[in-house]
């Protein structure tokens, strides 16, 4: 298509080109040269830009990105991404952390002083995540894990582009309010969703960064998200609330990030000294996600799912209704799936074992409503 629009704008008037003209004013008369122009501009829309001072790992993600229809440039410095920031325009950023003369989260830090909604996907090894944790703080759309899952990198990087795309046609609807009213409020409407879709596919991503510290509870924080919001919909929860239960359910352990893994797997009883390293996890959790207006109404939830019934938990010893009802709600299914998994210091437990303990916290580790429903409507099927 571009060459053809560029041979009718640059067609001079002849019998020869006579059809080419007829087709320009054609177009000029039906689509118009703005049409054209975006046209044109669709071809250079999704470059992105990929920093990594390993060429080999730049040139494995351009080859792979390249095959799914996009423009790659390569950097192998922050400075000289930096560089190709200035000369050239870029839908994305995907960026290493550690590299030499300028960092991935310095060059963030310039790149989104300069443009606020540049996607910015960042790359980290494992040991990082809590770098990683802060660089989404600062900005960054996603992460990736190294070694880099070639498949999980493109699914990030449409998710992005998408993300890039619904914020654009938002940002055009509030310029364009008054006209646009009837024919954008459902493509605001999906919009959102899609929005409230990208936001929970990264939670679930850095949930799952978090069960992956401890193999024997791999998919935790999802299942505890599915039976918190069952119970949810017996108790009769909004759709408002179901969304806010939903986030904290998948973020409850988010403080494990903190806690080293040689206790998280250790073989074996803790020790009173290890048993209260874990306990602080609830606390490092709200330090992780305190000061982000979006994680405000989900901080209940990840300091208090281990507050008991009866006041005998933690970290604040708050009894009864005193305990938010969000955190009284995952309080059941995180203990159930903690007993049904296999654990490094003991054996799984064979359900009826499982639920008749269970029972026996009624009004002690657990709010006895709660409980009912999940065990009469057996939510843990």
């Amino acid at each position: 298509m571009e060459i053809i629009f560029s041979r009718i704008l640059h067609s001079k008037p002849s019998t020869k080109c006579a059809t080419e003209l007829t087709v320009f004013e054609f177009l000029i008369k039906y689509i118009g040269r703005e049409q054209i122009k975006e046209s044109e501009e669709a071809f250079v829309e999704n470059q992105i830009l990929i920093a990594d001072d390993q060429k080999m790992i730049c040139e494995m993600l351009s080859k792979r990105l390249t095959l799914e229809g996009y423009s790659c440039v390569t950097a192998h410095s922050g400075k000289d991404a930096l560089g190709h920031f200035y000369r050239e325009n870029f839908s994305l950023i995907i960026s290493d952390i550690r590299m030499p003369e300028m960092d991935g989260l310095e060059l963030m830090k310039h790149v989104k002083t300069a443009q606020p909604n540049m996607m910015f996907i960042i790359m980290t090894a494992y040991p990082e995540i809590q770098i990683a944790v802060e660089a989404i703080r600062s900005g960054a759309t996603d992460f990736l894990i190294k070694p880099v899952d070639l498949e999980l990198m493109v699914f990030s990087v449409r998710r992005a582009l998408e993300r890039k795309k619904m914020e654009e046609e938002l940002e055009s609807y509030h310029r364009n309010l008054e006209k646009l009213v009837e024919l954008r409020t459902e493509n605001l409407r999906q919009a959102c969703r899609t929005l409230k879709k990208a936001n929970l596919d990264s939670v679930k991503a850095l949930a799952g960064a978090v069960d992956a510290k401890d193999p024997y509870t791999r998919g935790h924080s999802d299942r505890v998200r599915r039976m918190s919001l069952q119970i949810a919909v017996s108790l009769g929860f909004t759709e408002a609330r179901m969304e806010i239960l939903e986030y904290g359910a998948l973020l409850h352990d988010i403080g494990k990030i903190g806690i080293k893994d040689e206790i998280l797997g250790k073989r074996g009883a803790l020790s009173p000294e290890e048993y209260q390293v874990i306990q602080e996890h609830t606390l490092i959790g709200v330090k992780i996600v305190e000061g982000i207006e979006f994680f405000e109404d989900k901080i209940p939830m990840i300091r208090n799912h281990h507050e008991h019934f009866d006041g005998g938990g933690y970290p604040d010893g708050l009894a009864g209704e005193a305990i938010p009802i969000e955190a009284r709600i995952i309080a059941v299914p995180d203990a159930f799936d903690a007993m049904v998994s296999l654990r490094p210091h003991r054996e799984t437990m064979p359900l009826e074992h499982i639920l008749l303990e269970m029972g026996e916290g009624k009004g002690k580790q657990f709010d006895p409503k709660i409980l009912e429903i999940f065990l009469q409507e057996k939510i843990y099927r």
